[in-house]
């Protein structure tokens, strides 16, 4: 392989971590969809999101 193949190789690997890096911090700043049932001290309540 020549300087240039290596080059893009790299550059596409990067390309690659930061897509899946932004699409990791997308699912977790994401709101969950449907209801959410929490259970604390005041007793049982249901959220509908």
């Amino acid at each position: 392989m020549n300087r240039a193949n290596i080059i893009f190789l790299v550059i596409g690997g990067l390309v690659v971590i930061a897509g899946v890096l932004a699409y990791e911090l997308y699912q977790d700043r994401k709101q969950p969809q449907g209801v959410q049932i929490l259970v604390g001290p005041n007793g049982v309540s249901v959220e509908g999101k």
